[in-house]
């Protein structure tokens, strides 16, 4: 438990599939026996991999953290839509993605990159009038959503095994991946959805200094 001269911790957590931002800061919070923690970036439940989690006065420092670039890798499928662009929701009917080339896919990618006008996805954590934006969007509800400006350093495709695309992404606060996802999608008119989402980097942070939940002790 910290104390009145704790100067209090950082803790890179790898956070698992499925769990939410908040599972992991509740687990923690009683593993710790500290009412004093946060985390600085919400992972998505179907998202893994880098979670910066503070503790005591390093709460302090969340905001810092949360305006930090990020780093990701994933997976993205095309010729497929889901309403919350990944696989949260229902996918729905394969289109024709045979007059899709490697070259098509590429040069789209290029349109990805620099300052970029965002729509946030209506499955999102955004609050409006109180509730998260997914909360409504779970309702069968669809609010308006201010587009927001966000920059992509670097859109990397890694791999393409059609109908599915591995990339990686450097970007900045509030980018969302779902977001640019579907833009993507959109932009090859076949559409599109992510499939897989690892969060590798924070600023200076790196996921490969990340430990397990369990592995955090007192």
């Amino acid at each position: 438990m910290e104390t009145l001269q704790d100067p209090g911790r950082i803790l890179l957590v790898n956070k698992p599939l499925h769990w939410t931002s908040f599972d992991v800061v509740n687990k923690l919070r009683y593993k710790l026996k500290t009412k004093k923690i946060g985390h600085a970036g919400t992972l998505d439940p179907l998202a893994t991999g880098l979670l910066i989690v503070c503790v005591g006065k390093m709460t302090k420092r969340i905001e810092e953290f949360m305006g930090q670039e990020k780093e990701y890798t994933g997976k993205f499928i095309i010729g497929q839509t889901t309403i919350s662009h990944d696989l949260e929701t229902a996918v729905s009917e394969p289109k024709d993605i045979t007059h899709i080339s490697h070259e098509l896919i590429y040069k789209t990618s290029d349109q990805f990159t620099g300052n970029l006008r965002q729509l946030p996805p209506q499955h999102s954590a955004i609050r409006i009038k109180g509730k998260r934006a997914y909360e409504f969007a779970r309702e069968g509800k669809e609010i308006a959503l201010a587009p927001r400006e966000v920059t992509v350093r670097l859109f990397s495709i890694e791999e393409i095994k059609l109908p599915e695309i591995s990339f990686r992404i450097v970007c900045s606060k509030g980018t969302y991946i779902r977001s640019l996802v579907r833009d993507f999608g959109e932009a090859l008119q076949v559409g599109a959805y992510l499939s897989e989402l690892c969060r590798t980097r924070i600023g200076e942070f790196r996921l490969e200094q990340a430990t397990t939940v369990e592995e955090i002790h007192l």
